[in-house]
């Protein structure tokens, strides 16, 4: 069966491929803002948060606003950063869409 042989090699390259992305991910700086601009949050390509940024004059404003713009700014990123996790995994697995990758 030589054709098993040649889907497990194919296998283990999108594996290893996928593996380099994870790691480019990992790396990445993906920005989020909320309250124009006054909220930014930070997170890598995973989605991890790695920074939030507040204006000063901002934080004049009523601890709910602040709240709620920080949660809008980080759920800001964390958006960006699942499309471009999608993007990126959508080259290797050649829009295979495979549930559970990413």
């Amino acid at each position: 069966m030589p054709g098993v042989g040649k889907l497990l090699k194919q296998a283990q390259k999108m594996q290893k491929a996928m593996e380099a992305v994870q790691a480019e991910l990992e790396q990445m700086s993906i920005e989020g803002s909320a309250a124009g601009g006054a909220v930014r949050a930070v997170v890598n390509g995973q989605g991890t948060l790695k920074s939030i940024k507040l204006d000063p004059e901002f934080l004049k404003e009523d601890a709910e606003s602040v709240e709620s713009s920080i949660l809008a700014a980080v759920n800001d990123a964390a958006a960006k950063a699942k499309a471009k996790s999608e993007e990126e995994m959508g080259k290797v697995t050649g829009g295979f869409g495979i549930p559970g990758i990413i």
